[in-house]
Parts: C-alpha cells; sequence; structure tokens
C-alpha cells in the first residue's frame, strides 16, 4: 500500500461567507424601519429679563492718577478720585445695583504693580465683578 503525500488545498471556499452576508444585509435591510428614532428636547433660550449693566471704568494714568466713569448714568463725565473716594463710589454703585461691573483701564506705561495694588484694594473692600479693559489692536 503505498500511499500519496497529500497536498495542501491552497483555495479558499468562499461562498458560506457570501451566504452569511446575504442573511445579515437582508436582516439589517428589514430591521432598520422598525427602529425608533431618538428624541433630544433641547434647552430654549428666552429674552433676557434686562440688558446687562453698563460698567463702571477706574482709568489709572501713567502719573497714578485715578477717575471714574459710570457708563450706567447719562451723560457719563469723568471724574477724579481719591482711592477712598474711589472705594466709596464704588461700593455706592454696586449696593445699588450688584450686577453693575467695574473695568479697570491703566494707561499701558503704568506698572503692572499698580494696576495689582488697585485690584487688591478693591477685593479687600468687597468691590465685586472687578475686570480689566483692554484696546484691542495691532500686535
Amino acid at each position: 500500500m503505498s500511499r500519496r503525500p497529500r497536498r495542501m488545498m491552497n483555495q479558499i471556499n468562499v461562498v458560506p461567507y457570501i451566504d452569511v452576508m446575504l442573511v445579515l444585509l437582508i436582516i439589517f435591510m428589514v430591521a432598520t424601519p422598525m427602529m425608533t428614532t431618538g428624541n433630544v428636547n433641547l434647552p430654549s433660550v428666552g429674552k433676557a429679563p434686562q440688558p446687562p449693566a453698563q460698567p463702571i471704568e477706574v482709568h489709572l494714568d501713567e502719573n497714578l492718577q485715578l477717575s471714574v466713569v459710570d457708563r450706567a448714568r447719562k451723560g457719563a463725565q469723568t471724574k477724579e478720585v481719591s482711592e477712598n473716594e474711589l472705594v466709596g463710589l464704588l461700593q455706592d454703585a454696586q449696593a445699588r445695583n450688584a450686577e453693575q461691573p467695574v473695568l479697570i483701564a491703566a494707561d499701558k506705561r503704568v506698572k503692572y504693580e499698580a494696576v495689582m495694588n488697585l485690584m487688591d484694594l478693591l477685593q479687600k473692600n468687597q468691590v465685586q465683578k472687578v475686570g480689566l479693559l483692554v484696546q484691542q489692536g495691532k500686535r
């Protein structure tokens, strides 16, 4: 009895794979229309009850002189003040309207330390919503 060596089969029968793919395709085609779509309830935005408050601007010039401009008042005028007057004005203004922001506008020649000292003074006296006013310009 002589045995012949078995040869390796170098072909793959893909017919069963095609049958499985067609069955899956039919299942997905039938099942897709039956799927329910999700519903997302998005929040709605109404009108703001009041426009945002106009800021109070605190100007600090290169000579470290303080001046205040209250944009909320009609005919806003620049008024020079001392540090104590400034704190009193800002506390009174925020007692009337707690949402009114305070913006510090310092000359670009003023040292950073002076601006930080002014911000520290306002923070120690519980003045809220303090920010820095900047000018957009060329770099």
